[in-house]
């Protein structure tokens, strides 16, 4: 069964990520399970060792940036419900 959700990446990335899959003749979100599911076979301990670190490293330009933020519960909440209106 097929779950949606919502994701947010750099523009830039996303227009390169969406010609490589349309090269590939596959959606961007077949190419995202894909690489979710790479990721989460547990092969695999650091995310440059993935097979997929060449493609990666092919569409972003510069040193790879892992953004992440730090939520507390009532935030994240929060969002959600303003995401909802």
């Amino acid at each position: 069964m097929d779950s949606k959700i919502t994701l947010s990446f750099d523009e830039a990335i996303i227009a390169k990520a969406k010609k490589f899959a349309d090269s590939k003749n596959i959606s961007l979100s077949r190419l995202t399970e894909f690489l979710y599911r790479k990721i989460t076979s547990g092969e695999y301990e650091h995310l440059e060792s993935l097979p997929v670190a060449d493609w990666v490293n092919t569409l972003a330009e510069g040193e790879t940036e892992y953004k992440t933020k730090t939520r507390s519960r009532k935030n994240l909440k929060r969002e959600y419900l303003k995401s909802r209106k």
